[in-house]
């Protein structure tokens, strides 16, 4: 097998391990789906719930559980704070003291339960 292809099995692997730090232990993050309100009607039975393109993205704690949230395209992962969509998600930031630092976007009575869906796919 060539080592290329071995290194990128290798790091495939690291990608979803835990972090190693012990103020974050046991915590996985799974990354992020970009959604686009053009696209979305192809897989998808409810209406486009953001009010522009971005990112859904999901993190795992133990404590709460599979969280997930929506950042806006454009906005910094290192200091943006994404708008929650779960229970979870919610739950975390209050604990944490944390507020979303990103533009509402989610259209007023959308039905969050595809985007939702679509997080939690990203942590299975």
């Amino acid at each position: 097998m060539p080592r290329w292809l071995i290194s990128i099995a290798a790091l495939s692997l690291s990608a979803c391990s835990p972090s190693q730090d012990d103020s974050y232990a046991r915590q996985f993050v799974s990354g992020g789906v970009t959604v686009h309100e053009a696209f979305w009607p192809a897989d998808h039975d409810t209406p486009y719930p953001f009010t522009t393109s971005g990112e859904i993205s999901c993190v795992y704690y133990p404590e709460f559980g599979t969280e997930v949230y929506f950042e806006p395209a454009g906005y910094s992962k290192d200091s943006a704070i994404g708008t929650p969509l779960n229970k979870a998600a919610a739950e975390s930031l209050k604990k944490d003291g944390l507020t979303p630092n990103v533009p509402y976007s989610i259209k007023k009575g959308a039905d969050l339960s595809e985007a939702v869906e679509v997080g939690l796919k990203l942590c299975e």
